[in-house]
């Protein structure tokens, strides 16, 4: 199927009239839902008449959020954009209300004061056995990158540190998480 000039102005007029892409296709004849969605979009038509005359609402083009400086010092902050007009469907019209959000959240760190770090023996990959630990340190393409290579328990690749590093309760996480977000 063409489309013709006068299939163009006949789509044009009924898409200004309110019709479906539906009952477009069917007017036109030869032709499908998808095709006439096709052709609206690639046309740039408006939103369509609403029952009443007004058009559908456009989206409003996305702002930037705006960007705080990172404080310099021991916290951690998650970033939460500031107030502002939040556009959500209910039924067929779209509402428009104002939220208040804080800009920053800010998070304290507090290392913990009885953790003692075991000191690497910096092993090589073709060093590792069954009993060392496999905790990578470093990035892998440096010539830094070693693992751990402390004793580990029978069961496990690490050693009894980086143990408690890897396999951290679920409720555990899910703290940490509920306290970032």
């Amino acid at each position: 199927m063409n489309w013709t000039d006068e299939r163009v102005e006949r789509l044009k007029k009924l898409w200004a009239e309110g019709l479906s892409a539906s009952q477009i296709a069917a007017q036109l004849g030869g032709v499908s839902r998808n095709a006439v969605i096709g052709k609206v979009h690639r046309l740039n038509l408006p939103g369509r008449a609403k029952a009443g005359g007004a058009t559908t609402a456009t989206r409003a083009p996305k702002r930037p959020a705006a960007s705080t400086p990172r404080p310099a010092s021991n916290f951690n902050s998650a970033r939460i954009s500031p107030a502002r007009a939040v556009a959500r469907p209910q039924g067929s019209a779209m509402l428009k209300e104002e939220m208040d959000i804080d800009a920053i959240e800010e998070v304290r760190f507090r290392p913990s004061a009885n953790v003692v770090v075991p000191i690497s023996r910096r092993l090589g990959l073709t060093e590792l056995t069954e009993r060392t630990c496999k905790w990578p340190v470093g990035d892998p393409l440096t010539d830094d990158f070693h693992f751990c290579g402390c004793e580990s328990p029978d069961t496990s690749p690490y050693c009894t540190y980086h143990q408690r590093m890897a396999y951290q309760p679920v409720n555990e996480r899910r703290k940490a998480a509920n306290r970032v977000a």
